[in-house]
């Protein structure tokens, strides 16, 4: 959309996708968040960076190749994983002990575990062993998982199973629903 049509209904837009946003956030222990990703999130944060960095037509191609990757894709979820640690000499103790995070969450319905896939374009462990705060996951569903996913009350469960960070979360009823959505 061109940046001035946008700046005429950034407004409404962000307080959309702010409501559309609360239910797709999950907390998981202390520190972990999950925004689970979708066309319009995605859509939406193209728009704000060509909006914020005024980059023109030539913007474009590079943020469309950054995000579409984060769009879900047929029976997939697909999550910006945050870790939110303020304190700086805490993140960076807590970050050094999470190398491989990115190979350690799921997402687990009807007794079945769906492993994170890390997105590859950039290694988000360094090779001292330290995590990046935000990791970007795919969670692959067969037809089955995807189909036990949409089931309304289905407990699903979403969580981080490493040496130093072991936390799970179930999933809201509302988050559940919104995130069935994507898995067509």
């Amino acid at each position: 959309m061109p940046v001035e049509d946008y700046a005429a209904m950034r407004k409404e837009r962000r307080k959309a996708v702010t409501e559309l946003k609360r239910h797709r956030r999950v907390s998981v222990g202390p520190w972990a968040t999950f925004y689970f990703e979708s066309y319009d999130t995605m859509w939406h944060q193209i728009q704000e960076m060509l909006y914020i960095e005024k980059g023109g037509e030539a913007q474009i191609e590079d943020e469309l190749r950054a995000y579409n990757p984060l769009v879900p894709k047929g029976n997939e979820l697909v999550a910006t994983v945050m870790f939110e640690i303020d304190d700086k000499v805490q993140r960076q103790r807590v970050l050094g002990a999470l190398g491989g995070v990115e190979e350690t969450m799921f997402v687990e319905v009807a007794g079945e575990r769906v492993e994170s896939s890390p997105e590859e374009d950039v290694d988000r462990t360094t090779a001292d062993g330290k995590a990046s705060s935000v990791q970007f996951v795919h969670f692959r569903f067969t037809d089955a998982q995807a189909e036990a996913f949409r089931k309304p009350g289905a407990r699903v469960v979403v969580g981080i199973e490493h040496p130093g960070y072991g936390h799970m979360a179930v999933l809201p009823e509302a988050t559940r629903e919104a995130l069935a959505a994507d898995l067509a």
